[in-house]
């Protein structure tokens, strides 16, 4: 056992002198950032950029018979100056979603809808929907549209909410 002694001795006097506590530490924090940025990133996929393309779609998006708000609780983005997939100026679309599955009366397909709160500003007051076809108890939070969801943003305060596509059901 005391050649494992000398040999840890030898490396850790290596690594010592090779490295200074501040690169070390620099090393540790942007681990743990990394690490504390890991779970955001399957949400990061919601942006207007990565909108799957489909058919022309029909109804009034500031409507709430408008297909994409089948799951959706609170006040339509696209009556308080945002659109049904932006957040209005002045506020910021929370990271962590609540998700439901609506389907396209243009092209009979489901779609995954990712309902995103906007934060930052008092409630805008303006087309409330309250549709709850999908919507779970609230333990199970990912697909319950009874919560909050401006968490991971700068403010709670509530504002409005958007209903971004992500993607097509695949059926089995």
């Amino acid at each position: 056992m005391k050649w494992l002694d000398k040999f840890t001795e030898k490396t850790v006097r290596r690594v010592a002198q090779s490295t200074s506590r501040r690169s070390v530490l620099t090393g540790l924090g942007a681990a743990l950032v990394g690490v504390g940025a890991t779970p955001l990133l399957p949400v990061a996929r919601a942006s207007e950029s990565n909108q799957p393309k489909f058919p022309g779609e029909e109804g009034d998006p500031n409507s709430c018979d408008y297909w994409r708000f089948c799951a959706i609780d609170g006040f339509l983005c696209g009556c308080c100056g945002g659109s049904a997939n932006t957040c209005p100026p002045g506020t910021e679309m929370s990271p962590i979603t609540w998700i439901g599955t609506c389907n396209n009366p243009v092209d009979g397909k489901n779609y995954i809808i990712s309902y995103n709160d906007c934060c930052g500003k008092s409630s805008c007051g303006n087309c409330l929907c309250t549709r709850n076809e999908s919507d779970r108890p609230m333990y199970f939070q990912g697909k319950s549209n009874d919560i909050n969801w401006c968490l991971g943003t700068s403010s709670a305060i509530y504002n409005c909410s958007t209903a971004v596509v992500v993607g097509i059901e695949v059926e089995k």
